[in-house]
Parts: structure tokens; C-alpha cells; sequence
């Protein structure tokens, strides 16, 4: 079976969050599996990546785009070192930039890139047994395959979309058809959802089946979706919840080479201290004190904006009896509230911007880990906590609940009901007494890290899904 998974990040080419993580891990693991070839197509970056790697050129062409002609190159990664076979489709003037997102003109980006994946299958005569479509930035795919004639060849292949975030869709003015390859015009409708071309919806529609990234979201999304939901609710019979997994190759705190001190479940208490003395020592932050971590951006779904009011209630209720740790970046609003408070508390770390390697050494060396989403379609942050043996503190929602279970229910982790400060902070209280119980931390380090989030099972549960 051959499976083309298309997504606009993948990690280590380029990743803005979680779905790089996804779309590097998951072909990998379906690789393992005899009789299964799963590859990567995304756009060219000019990134380390692309210039550390050696690349030749597989095909080239041209696609229109309105009244203007764009050249076309396909570029293979030679030695396949992730695992997988790796494509980039560079458009000169648009699929040739620094990053994956921010661009004015990144909706004409988007449909470029996969006009041109299509152009280069039809043209070469490549044709999967599924094409993966992850997220609304590949979600005009299904629709193309179908009712654009130029790719009549590719006409009844398989597609899944799966939905990472459905906060964002891609709405598209009607204007930008003219940007489309020549589709057949009564099929219109599939892209339209009020008034507007509308890629995420064009996917549920046009796709053979879609898939949430985990049960709890796709329970989420067919009562809050951004106006999707009735949608959601007709093709429920094509919906599917797959809980996302960790490369636990990359994400290994016996061999992390980002860490200080390596460690595993035998071991693990010595080597999150040990860890921990480092990070405090490096941030100047007290070892002897609880330590609690952010990782992620600064944005509204994540409840960055809570951060800090979460910060001063915090360290002013417990009497600085804590340390926070926090590493992200967006919103400049919270960056600037955030520098502030920095100021003010020795008890704060503030790392703004984003360091792959310190993030890895705030999950080895951090207790606890806050996560107050207002959305979390599955979170991965939790799962690279667990693995660590860092305890993780969640908000009740997504893919959150299908994998942290409150200590009060048997489980590892500590859940809060709503994304306000006053929630975040009451279960910072909670952590707090039960760091100071004598034995139950060393227990929760223990048992968190036997937690398999791997790969293997969710890949199969895609391959069932790719099956049917």
C-alpha cells in the first residue's frame, strides 16, 4: 500500500507546532509495517535542513495560477534519513521562502503547492493508494481530484483528511477561484460554506474519510467547530478519532542528547533532579523548590493569555514557595506582560521564542507541566511530560481527557474544569500538596513514564483506517 501523507510542516524541515511532529513520525512507523510505503510531500523552505541534506530533482513543470505561469520543481532528500521518502515542491516567487506561515499572499501559497503536488502524480504517472491531507492547507485536494479534469488520472484515488485545528479553515474570498485549476462549475458548492471557499469544509465534504486527532476532540467538533458543526454532523459516518502518538526514538530520556543527565524509569528520580539543579542553576531559579513549566505558544486557544495573571496569583498566594518556567512565544501583548513579571519575580524563567533543545530539558527537569487550552485537539506536550516523568496539569478538554486522568480517578495527572486563572491556580495548590506528601511525586514520576504513547498502535490504528 502506498500512502502520500501532504502537510505544509514536517519535523525537522520545518515545524510551527505539533502537526511537524505528527507528519515526521507517523510515515516512519507505518513504514515499519511489512507491505506499507508511506512518504512525505510538502513545500520547500529554505531552511539548515534543505542545505545539510543532499537533494536532486525529480520532476519539473509548470502550473497556471490565474493569468500567471509558475515553474514547477520536485525535490527528493537522497538518502531518505528520516525514515521515509521526503519531497519538496518548490514554486519559485512562492514555495521558496523561509517559513511555512505569516505571508500575505499565503492562500495563493497553499493552492500552488497542491496544484503542483497534482500536477507532478498526473504528470508522472504516480498514483497512491491514499492521499493524506493534513489540515485546510491540502484540503482542496479531494475536491481537485475529482472535479478538476487536468487530473483525471488520479480520479478515484483514496483521500483522508485529518483535522489537527479546526480553528483555522482557510476561508477564502470567491475572488481567489480564478486561482484554482479549471474545475468543473456545477461542483461549486463543495467549496462554499457561507458565501465563502472554505478548504477545511471542502475536505469533510470531498474526502473519503476524516479523522480527528484524538476521540475526545471529534466529540468536541460536532458541537463547537467555528460553524462546521452541522457539517461535522451530516458526514458523521465517514468521522474518526485517532489519538496522535510520540516518536519515542526522538523523545527517549535514556538517550536525549539535549539532556544534562540521562535517565530512565530505574533511575528516574535522580536524574530529574539532577536535571532539574541544572535548569534551576541555569535560569537562577532555587532547585529545592516545586518546579512548573509552559511550553507552547502564546495564543488564545492555548490560554497563553492567562499566563500572567496565572504567574502573579500563583507565586503571591504560595508566598513564592514556587518556581514557573515558561518558554513560547506569539502574542506580543503577553510577552510584554509576561517580560514585566519577569522583572518583578525572581521566581519566574521567561525563555521567549522557541528552542527545540530546552524544551527538552524543561520536560526532564520539570515537576509539573501546565497546559490551561481553551482548545487542544489532542496535545503532545503532555505526552513528552509523561514520558519524562514530569506530572502534567490540564485543562478537562480534547485530546487532554483521553490522556490524562486526575490522581482522584486513579490516574497520574491533575485536571481543571475551566481555562480562568482562578482554576489554573487552585489545581497549582493541589500540586503543591501533593509534592509535599511524602512518596506520591516518586510514585507519579514512576508511573507516568511507563505510559506507551508511542507510535506503533496509533499507526495502526491509521492503517485500519486507510484499510477500510
Amino acid at each position: 500500500m502506498k500512502i502520500i501523507n501532504l502537510s505544509m510542516e514536517c519535523y525537522p524541515v520545518a515545524k510551527v507546532g505539533g502537526l511537524a511532529d505528527v507528519v515526521g513520525a507517523l510515515p516512519k512507523y507505518l513504514n515499519k509495517i511489512e507491505g506499507i510505503s508511506a512518504c512525505v510531500v510538502m513545500p520547500f523552505y529554505d531552511r539548515s535542513f534543505v542545505h545539510q541534506h543532499e537533494f536532486e530533482i525529480v520532476f519539473e513543470g509548470q502550473i497556471r495560477q490565474n493569468y500567471q505561469h509558475f515553474n514547477v520543481q520536485v525535490l527528493k532528500e537522497k538518502n531518505d534519513v528520516l525514515g521515509f521518502e521526503l519531497f519538496l515542491v518548490k514554486v519559485p516567487g512562492l514555495l521558496d521562502r523561509e517559513n511555512p506561515y505569516g505571508y500575505w499572499d499565503e492562500s495563493q501559497q497553499f493552492l500552488a503547492f497542491q496544484h503542483a503536488v497534482l500536477h507532478w502524480l498526473t504528470e508522472a504517472k504516480i498514483r497512491p493508494d491514499i492521499l493524506h491531507c493534513h489540515d485546510y492547507h491540502t484540503g482542496l485536494v479531494p475536491f481537485m481530484i475529482e472535479n478538476c479534469p487536468e487530473f483525471g488520472f488520479l480520479q478515484g484515488v483514496k483521500t483522508i483528511g485529518t483535522i489537527h485545528n479546526g480553528e483555522y479553515q482557510g476561508q477564502m474570498k470567491w475572488e481567489m477561484a480564478d486561482y484554482l485549476p479549471w474545475y468543473r462549475s456545477e461542483n461549486a458548492g463543495l467549496l462554499d460554506w457561507d458565501g465563502l471557499i472554505n478548504p477545511l469544509a471542502a475536505m469533510i465534504k470531498c474526502c473519503h474519510a476524516f479523522n480527528a486527532v484524538s476521540e475526545g476532540y471529534l466529540h468536541e467538533l460536532f458541537w463547537d467547530l467555528r460553524g462546521l458543526e452541522r457539517l461535522v454532523q451530516q458526514e458523521h459516518a465517514k468521522a474518526f478519532g485517532i489519538i496522535n502518538g510520540i516518536d519515542t526514538e526522538v523523545w527517549d530520556p535514556a538517550t536525549d542528547e539535549f539532556l544534562d543527565f540521562n535517565f530512565n524509569n530505574e533511575n528516574a528520580l535522580q536524574g530529574k533532579s539532577e536535571n532539574k539543579k541544572a535548569l534551576c542553576h541555569a535560569y537562577g531559579l532555587n532547585p529545592d523548590l516545586p518546579l512548573f513549566s509552559f511550553i507552547g505558544r502564546f495564543a488564545g486557544e492555548k490560554g497563553a493569555d492567562l499566563l500572567p495573571e496565572i504567574v502573579a496569583k500563583a507565586i503571591q498566594s504560595t508566598g513564592g514557595a514556587l518556581n514557573i518556567m515558561i518558554l513560547g512565544s506569539g502574542d506580543k501583548r503577553i510577552e510584554f506582560e509576561l517580560t514585566e513579571l519577569n522583572k518583578t519575580f525572581d521566581n519566574l524563567a521567561l525563555e521567549l521564542g522557541y528552542k527545540e533543545y530546552l524544551s527538552h530539558k524543561i520536560y526532564a527537569g520539570a515537576d509539573f507541566l501546565l497546559m490551561p487550552s481553551r482548545v487542544e485537539p489532542c496535545g503532545l506536550n503532555q505526552m513528552y511530560a509523561m514520558r519524562y516523568g514530569t506530572v502534567p496539569v490540564v485543562r478537562y478538554t480534547g485530546g487532554l481527557r483521553d490522556t490524562v486522568n486526575d490522581i482522584s480517578r486513579g490516574g497520574s495527572g491533575l485536571n481543571f474544569g475551566s481555562a480562568t486563572a482562578e482554576d489554573v491556580t487552585h489545581a497549582i495548590h493541589r500540586a503543591l500538596h501533593m509534592y509535599y506528601e511524602p512518596g506520591m511525586m516518586d510514585d507519579l514520576v514512576h508511573l507516568n513514564m511507563k505510559f506507551d504513547f508511542s507510535w506503533d498502535s496509533s499507526a495502526l490504528r491509521y492503517l485500519d483506517l486507510y484499510r477500510r
